[in-house]
């Protein structure tokens, strides 16, 4: 996504109203690979906004649905309601909840990954963005990244979740902007 269409996102999520607590939480979801980190770098940048990654969330390999309930807890309500968001963040080396990390209210905050787009989280969303890859261009991109040889050994659980998820939850179907981001590396 080049830096005119980022501009035009940027300027499509501060179009959006504000919830009642005056923070702007845009979401950033879509499969492993398709550049959902990224892009919320690239409109961090462009909208001066924090991020915050479901990956602090996820209580390990197979915990991406119990990951959506702690968003909204724990990041998602307090924001709306103009709170600091408070998370236990995941430590994925040791296998359990390491140290709490916070975010106070901003004009705009990011949640990206995987369930950030999740149904339970949309009350509370001013933006929620699906980034749109074909399979085989997510593989390569997985296949390409330095953590691969770790990621594979969860691979196939991983996109099993991910794949009941976002069919069950229509996270596309419900998104306000699909990004196409097939092109970009």
């Amino acid at each position: 996504m080049d830096e005119r269409r980022i501009g035009e996102l940027a300027a499509a999520v501060r179009a959006r109203p504000a919830p009642a607590g005056g923070v702007r939480l845009v979401t950033i979801d879509g499969y492993s690979g398709s550049g959902k980190t990224d892009l919320a770098g690239r409109l961090a940048r462009a909208l001066d906004a924090p991020v915050i990654t479901m990956e602090d969330l996820y209580p390990g390999w197979d915990g991406l649905a119990a990951a959506v309930p702690l968003a909204a807890e724990w990041i998602a309500a307090p924001l709306a309601a103009g709170r600091v968001a408070r998370w236990h963040r995941y430590d994925w080396v040791r296998g359990t909840r390491g140290e709490w990390r916070e975010q106070p209210p901003a004009p705009v905050v990011i949640l990206e990954g995987c369930g950030s787009g999740a149904a339970a989280l949309r009350p509370y969303t001013s933006t929620a963005i699906w980034v749109d890859v074909p399979p085989g261009r997510r593989e390569q991109r997985l296949r390409a990244r330095a953590d691969w040889p770790d990621y594979a050994l969860h691979r196939d659980g991983w996109a099993a979740q991910e794949d009941a998820f976002h069919t069950a939850g229509r996270t596309r179907e419900r998104a306000d902007v699909i990004v196409d981001n097939r092109d970009e590396t």
